[in-house]
């Protein structure tokens, strides 16, 4: 993820590069949540597919992990019966490297005009710029948390539409080049604009894997597998997507999840539900954990080498993924 500038009645404005809970309630939530009529989401199966992409070593653009996972993440989708696209094209980056990159849909029911968009981006930062040490400033991160958890999740929620049908359209997106955003130590020789972030996305919007699509809304995730995660409700998200927002936190709350899902006000974050907003005009929203004490925004491994499997909760990932199997099948 990206930048981070605190507005007036504790708003914080959060780019997606620089990115206390009532004990009592969370209780009371768990013992008030009805049965799910959704599959029941594997936290065990999602962690494996965390800990599968960051084996491949970072997922750097133009690297031969970046080459190894992209064909993973095309073949598990695939093979869990969605329709699979994937966009290769050259981008450049801020400092003029052109990225080899892959876009990765896997759509289900794709005859169905009722559709959700579920994204997250699976590239990782090339630069630990905010590592407390400098000699690791141009070293890649694992990027077991920012990138790989939200994929995990959606490859086990992948894995369960295959063996229930959803009966509306769910389309799945990997997209890259998310962190390849003007480093923290280039910013004197670089502008740092929210377009030098999310690539694989912006090329996305003006060209989607089938001509004029349509999704009643989508749902961001990124950095969402953390110990401890929360979740607040993302101001961006609020502007555009407000009552999804409102419906999803509902849902976890009554599921039993609300200890993660803090229906409070979070910040604004320029992530990749932004430029599928501005660029297609569908309502998406961003689940990613964000931390109100923290000078960043976020957590104490973000763009560090510390960003690796020891952070990863099987019961956060379960929380998010459940929260969003319940929405899927409750439509």
């Amino acid at each position: 993820m990206n930048r981070l500038i605190y507005l007036a009645l504790s708003i914080a404005l959060i780019s997606c590069g620089q990115k206390g809970t009532n004990e009592a309630a969370a209780a009371a939530d768990t013992a008030s949540a009805p049965a799910s009529t959704a599959p029941v989401f594997d936290g065990d199966s999602a962690y494996s597919y965390v800990s599968r992409q960051v084996a491949f070593g970072p997922r750097v653009p133009n690297t031969d992990a970046h080459k190894s996972c992209s064909k993973y993440l095309a073949s598990e989708i695939k093979r869990f019966g969605a329709k699979v696209y994937q966009q290769e094209t050259a981008l450049t980056a801020y400092n003029g490297t052109q990225l080899q990159v892959c876009n990765i849909i896997g759509s289900f029911n794709p005859e169905n005009s009722k559709r959700i968009l579920l994204f997250a981006h699976w590239d990782t930062r090339p630069f630990s710029d905010e590592d407390a040490n400098p000699e690791n400033f141009r070293k890649p991160i694992d990027g077991a948390d920012d990138g790989a958890s939200g994929v995990g999740v959606l490859l086990e929620i992948a894995r369960q539409l295959g063996l229930k049908n959803p009966n509306i359209g769910i389309d799945i997106a990997f997209f890259d080049a998310e962190d390849y955003g003007v480093a923290k130590f280039d910013r004197e020789k670089y502008k740092d604009t929210n377009e030098t972030w999310c690539l694989g996305t912006q090329f996305w919007t003006k060209n989607p894997h089938v001509k004029n699509y349509k999704a009643d809304y989508g749902i961001l995730l990124d950095m969402v597998g953390a110990k401890n995660a929360v979740f607040y409700k993302e101001y961006t998200s609020m502007r555009y997507a407000a009552r999804f927002v409102d419906d999803i936190w509902d849902t976890a709350r009554d599921l039993g999840y609300g200890k993660y899902f803090i229906a409070s006000d979070g910040g604004a974050i320029v992530d990749d539900h932004e430029f599928v907003n501005k660029g297609l005009n569908i309502p998406c929203l961003d689940i990613i954990n964000y931390d109100p004490q923290s000078e960043t925004g976020f957590a104490s491994y973000w763009h560090t080498q510390n960003d690796n499997m020891q952070n990863i909760d099987r019961n956060v990932l379960k929380a998010v993924g459940q929260t969003l199997l319940e929405t899927i099948y409750k439509q």
